[in-house]
């Protein structure tokens, strides 16, 4: 299916969509650009409510990292790293809503992005829920894999790092994980990427909304495969600085990827 590039306030639908989504526009290549600028803005106008986010995740993350040292289940921290870009669009909910308040001229604080979570409650606690299903469905998949590479003889704390980066083993593990995993991920983005603000925007049930994003993702594959890339870009960069730097990039994500959703999804 071909769909003609214009430009994003350019509120024609594409024709063979149904009627009963919300028009879907064509962007262009450059857009993601354009969505980080106004996520910038947008983390600069509310840095206080934006970091807050992004410290208390890496709180999290150490926590997480530490608890299953102490019992012994560290090889469990790469497939979770891994899908927390399962679990991040519901997650940054209290932040759309700080994008969405920033578009209408209002100032908002951290009890309004708290608060966000109980607009259409009903229906993002179920995609919430679908994604921590997709989750666990990723972990299970990522332990058998590691089992059938490493004979369920999972790597001590001190060899874990040489025996999955610098060894045949672990090398051919990361391909098959990450080729796994990232057909996982792009389910959960083309059904996540534009639904979870719709469903913060609008009053809509979650079949549509699902429907919407996917229309909307396959409406621009070519920018949202772009766009995807820098997701993880960027969440790679705040990975390898030992989680501080996600402080900065999840809210900035957040932003844009609200700024992404208003630029494709039409009234």
């Amino acid at each position: 299916m071909t769909f003609t590039h214009h430009d994003a306030n350019d509120a024609r639908p594409s024709p063979s969509l149904p009627t009963s989504i919300p028009h879907i526009r064509t962007v262009k290549l450059d857009r993601p650009w354009a969505w980080l600028a106004a996520g910038w803005d947008d983390l600069s106008r509310a840095p206080l409510v934006s970091l807050s986010y992004g410290v208390t995740l890496v709180a999290i993350s150490y926590m997480l990292v530490l608890g299953l040292s102490s019992i012994g289940l560290f090889y469990l921290v790469l497939p979770l790293v891994a899908g927390f870009m399962l679990m991040g669009p519901i997650v940054a909910v209290g932040l759309y809503e700080v994008s969405r308040l920033h578009s209408e001229g209002r100032p908002a604080s951290l009890m309004d992005a708290f608060a966000a979570y109980g607009r259409n409650a009903g229906q993002i606690a179920g995609i919430g829920l679908a994604l921590m299903l997709m989750l666990l469905f990723w972990v299970r998949i990522a332990l058998l894999v590691f089992a059938l590479f490493f004979s369920y003889q999972p790597p001590t704390l001190e060899g874990f790092v040489n025996a999955v980066f610098f060894t045949q083993t672990g090398i051919l593990f990361l391909i098959v994980g990450s080729a796994i995993g990232g057909v996982i991920a792009a389910v959960v983005f083309a059904v996540s990427a534009l639904s979870i603000p719709m469903l913060l925007d609008r009053d809509t049930d979650l079949f549509t909304a699902i429907t919407t994003s996917v229309a909307g993702v396959m409406a621009n594959w070519k920018t949202m495969a772009g766009w995807a890339g820098l997701i993880v870009l960027f969440t790679a960069a705040g990975l390898a600085t030992g989680f501080i730097g996600l402080a900065l990039a999840l809210p900035l994500i957040a932003h844009a990827s609200w700024h992404a959703y208003k630029d494709i999804v039409g009234p």
